[in-house]
């Protein structure tokens, strides 16, 4: 009897592994921006209640870039003085910050900042609610 020999073969056939490759690419190409856009979230509500103006120091910044406390005109500098003050005698209000929506963003960011390096976290920013 005589005895099979085998050979093997130098060439392997990879058509069914590009196919399938190529079938799985497509399908992460076509997915994955699903997946970013396609998400829906439910947001949890807020239980925060209302600042009451009369129980805090409203500062606003106009369109031209003056600075009022409450009604009256002052300065940053003013602004820094009356903060400090009112830090160390711990008579320090809610503070509510408005500022005009042409007014240059930089003017707003000067007041921010002097509350910030005062270390005051009472700062509420006065927004008007979107009409839909």
């Amino acid at each position: 009897m005589k005895s099979a020999k085998y050979t093997s073969l130098g060439e392997i056939n990879v058509t069914s592994l590009v196919d399938v490759i190529l079938v799985l690419l497509i399908i992460f190409m076509i997915t994955a921006p699903l997946l970013r856009s396609g998400m829906s979230v439910d947001l949890p509500q807020s239980m925060a209640k209302e600042i009451d103006p009369k129980e805090s120091i409203v500062l606003t910044v106009d369109k031209g870039g003056a600075l009022f406390w409450d009604r009256e005109q002052i300065t940053l500098t003013v602004l820094r003085e009356r903060l400090e003050k009112r830090k160390v005698s711990n008579r320090l209000k809610p503070l509510l910050l408005q500022g005009d929506k042409e007014a240059l963003y930089g003017y707003v960011i000067d007041v921010m900042d002097i509350i910030k390096e005062l270390g005051i976290g009472k700062l509420g920013l006065v927004l008007k609610p979107r009409q839909r």
